[in-house]
């Protein structure tokens, strides 16, 4: 994720990459905000929603560092399948609950 950021980053210069880096800060901030919902607060569905919006983001930033950097919108992909597959995870909990 942050060998991503820097990527997208050094590629253009901070101007260009500014709306990019603050889509990224939304999906770090999402990202967090899930270990304390599920592990905190103990709100599987909420948590869900969390991870739908985190999915989001996440999607929308490497489309934006797309533009910026082609290796810098690869690198996110496993982060992506990742949150996908957390999210699968996540909901059979909650279902099963």
């Amino acid at each position: 994720m942050g060998l991503a950021a820097w990527r997208a980053w050094s590629s253009r210069g901070f101007r260009a990459a500014a709306p990019a880096l603050a889509v990224f800060a939304v999906q770090l901030v999402l990202n967090a905000a899930w270990s304390w919902i599920f592990f905190g607060l103990h709100r599987p569905l909420l948590a869900l929603a969390d991870l739908v919006l985190l999915w989001i983001a996440i999607l929308t930033t490497l489309l934006l560092f797309m533009k910026l950097s082609r290796l810098a919108g690869w690198l996110l992909a496993p982060y992506l399948i990742w949150v996908a597959y957390a999210g699968l995870l996540n909901a059979a909990l909650w279902r099963l609950n």
